[in-house]
């Protein structure tokens, strides 16, 4: 996949929210859904993309909340937005994490050098960034689909 065209669909991600992300109940890609959503002037409609992260061989997910706020949202009233108004600490139950700094394409790497010969195909790395997590993930292609508010990724037919 051309590393242009990559770095434009990373760049899009840029500011809006992280509804879900992890594996495909399939087990071979990684899915990151996005709330995008514009000024409501523009006239343009929020809208619920999955960035399908193709043949995705390496996911490191990370928080990037600090120890000491980890420390003070142990409560499980946070991980209700409802119950986590009153309590001090990170309100997991928002159920969205802000994609910001974002996303990008990360340099060449051995990971991505190794994968690519072994396998044969060009594999990349990414690095997405949001108040909450971090992940880093090595794959060979992207593809970006709207999909529907209901959309839920872990269910099975």
């Amino acid at each position: 996949m051309d590393t242009a065209a990559l770095e434009q669909m990373l760049d899009e991600t840029f500011d809006h929210a992280v509804v879900h992300h992890g594996y495909t109940n399939y087990m071979r890609d990684y899915e990151v859904i996005v709330h995008a959503t514009a000024d409501p002037r523009t006239g343009i409609m929020p809208a619920r993309l999955r960035y399908l992260f193709r043949y995705c061989v390496e996911a490191r997910c990370e928080t990037s909340v600090p120890a000491a706020t980890w420390r003070v949202s142990l409560d499980d009233r946070l991980i209700d937005d409802e119950t986590g108004a009153d309590p001090d600490g990170y309100v997991w139950g928002v159920k969205w994490h802000g994609l910001y700094p974002g996303a990008g394409l990360l340099p060449e790497s051995e990971a991505t050098r190794r994968w690519s010969n072994a396998v044969g195909i060009d594999f990349h790395g990414v690095r997405i960034e949001t108040n909450a997590h971090n992940l880093t993930l090595v794959f060979s292609d992207l593809q970006v689909t709207e999909v529907p508010v209901g959309y839920a990724p872990f269910v099975t037919d």
